[in-house]
């Protein structure tokens, strides 16, 4: 393994691009506002038009800030199921953390048609969809969690995890085709997922638990580095497998969890982020690949919503679109040209 001093200017490169795109992610919009606008807007200087202000602090602020913890937390996430499973197709959602978080959106919105109850319009608000998803992402996690003490082989986790997220698929497939057209599309534009619709309370909220989730994953960067060489040689090594699959489980739930919580499922980012790193930096040193991944999701993301946004447009599209769009012929580009994915 290559020691990080080495990768000093690749990091000071990368922190730059991402101040880069974080100010041009907050420059495009709907309205066109002026870098120096922009710039005095977020250092509480003179600008021109105090809407502006308005406009720069209280919504596109949030936003990028969103997007930055969506990627990072999607990226880092993505990186520890993949070297738990040695599977370079794993995910942040293979456990089907996704999956519980979009059977939770459904009871909500598509259940009350499908069982004749009355839903209140608190239920169905913005916090009312965001506790759904959290207790549906946090109900399969605990199945997970539970499976991961009685099981031993990991690859029976993974599939395990599988199946939980074909099970709620299915139940969701139930709740919509009995569902008025109007709770479905209500449904589907959850599905698109979103990073402008969080305040600064809510950013707080997510950043802390965000926050939370990365460092239960650089508690696990040693364990991480051991499992690379296989469980039985790591567990000769003194490695206590059930524990430390414990810590990256929860690690990922908390991180994946709340980004679809907040956020709803966005595709992509955390199976490619990891790739894409791995390609730059030649390593599969944790202590090198986290603040990596980190830094290359949130420069993805805020690119991504950046073109989402459609600049000096007034129409949006959807972020799980956009992710997928750009990212996934940049992975195959990258695949092409190495001629075989590091691991």
């Amino acid at each position: 393994m290559t020691p990080i001093k080495s990768y000093k200017r690749v990091f000071i490169s990368i922190v730059v691009l991402l101040l880069i795109c974080f100010i041009a992610n907050i420059s495009l919009g709907s309205v066109f506002i002026p870098w120096l606008d922009t710039l005095s807007s977020l250092v509480g200087g003179t600008v021109e038009k105090e809407a502006w202000r308005h406009i720069i602090v209280d919504y596109r602020l949030p936003k990028a800030l969103t997007a930055i913890i969506v990627g990072s937390g999607l990226g880092v996430s993505g990186l520890l199921m993949q070297t738990l499973f040695r599977n370079p197709l794993a995910g942040p959602f293979v456990l089907g953390i996704s999956s519980g978080a979009s059977l939770g959106v459904a009871l909500l919105i598509l259940g009350s048609a499908f069982t004749g109850v009355a839903v209140s319009s608190f239920l169905i608000s913005k916090w009312g969809l965001v506790i759904a998803a959290s207790l549906g992402s946090i109900l399969v996690l605990f199945a997970v969690m539970l499976v991961s003490i009685k099981v031993r082989d990991t690859m029976a986790i993974l599939i395990i995890g599988l199946m939980f997220g074909s099970i709620t698929a299915a139940i969701v497939s139930v709740l919509a085709y009995f569902a008025p057209a109007d709770q479905l599309q209500r449904y589907i534009f959850w599905g698109f997922g979103s990073l402008g619709n969080l305040t600064w309370y809510d950013v707080l909220i997510f950043s802390g638990v965000s926050l939370l989730g990365m460092l239960l994953s650089i508690l696990a960067i040693k364990p991480l580095n051991t499992l690379l060489l296989g469980e039985n040689y790591a567990r000769s090594l003194g490695l206590n497998i059930k524990t430390s699959r414990f810590l990256i489980i929860v690690a990922t739930g908390l991180l994946a969890g709340s980004i679809t919580a907040f956020a709803g499922p966005i595709a992509f980012i955390g199976l490619a982020v990891p790739h894409l790193t791995r390609q730059l930096f030649h390593t599969s040193d944790h202590k090198t690949l986290i603040p990596a991944v980190i830094l290359l999701g949130s420069i993805i993301m805020l690119v991504c919503d950046s073109i989402a946004q459609l600049p000096s447009s007034e129409y949006t599209l959807p972020i799980n679109a956009i992710t997928s769009l750009i990212g996934a012929p940049v992975v195959i580009w990258l695949l092409v040209r190495k001629r075989k994915m590091l691991f």
